[in-house]
């Protein structure tokens, strides 16, 4: 099966995402220096999700209509479906979505799961915290972890001039 990669630009750093004919397999973000040309011939069957991506950073899109085809175990699909029902501008603790799964001794794995998470951004892991409510681990960088979930905020900053 063939794989088709483009890149984007985003506020956050690089963006890869990969794709083979039947949806989205990956969506990760660079912290390697990455020679990015902004007209990058993108695949067509990338082209609808690299919209999406632009849209969410643009601040018009809370939801994404994409055919996701993330490569994992049973548990960790399962784990993957649980993170695309958190709401945009909502956040759940690892504790919560353990309990959602059937199992609240899970809850270590479920934290597993959600860290091996292949869409980034689109399966909003970002939006999994501490009980306490505290910033906990993220593949991507507690700093990003903190961009996306004020980007997301119901209460947006709002200019005082």
């Amino acid at each position: 099966m063939n794989t088709h990669t483009a890149h984007i630009q985003t506020p956050l750093g690089i963006a890869r995402v990969v794709s083979d004919d039947v949806g989205i397999l990956e969506i990760s973000v660079l912290d390697e220096k990455f020679d990015f040309v902004n007209s990058e011939n993108v695949p067509a069957v990338l082209t609808d999700c690299i919209i999406q991506l632009e849209e969410y950073f643009e601040g018009k899109r809370t939801e994404f209509n994409l055919t996701l085809a993330p490569k994992g175990t049973d548990f960790q699909q399962r784990v993957w479906s649980e993170l695309n029902k958190i709401p945009h501008g909502k956040t759940h603790s690892y504790l919560e979505l353990s309990k959602k799964l059937g199992d609240v001794k899970a809850i270590r794995a479920v934290a597993s799961a959600n860290g091996k998470n292949p869409l980034w951004i689109v399966t909003p892991c970002h939006r999994v915290i501490g009980s306490d409510g505290s910033l906990t681990g993220y593949a991507g960088g507690l700093w990003r972890k903190k961009w996306l979930l004020a980007h997301e905020s119901p209460v947006k900053q709002q200019s005082l001039f």
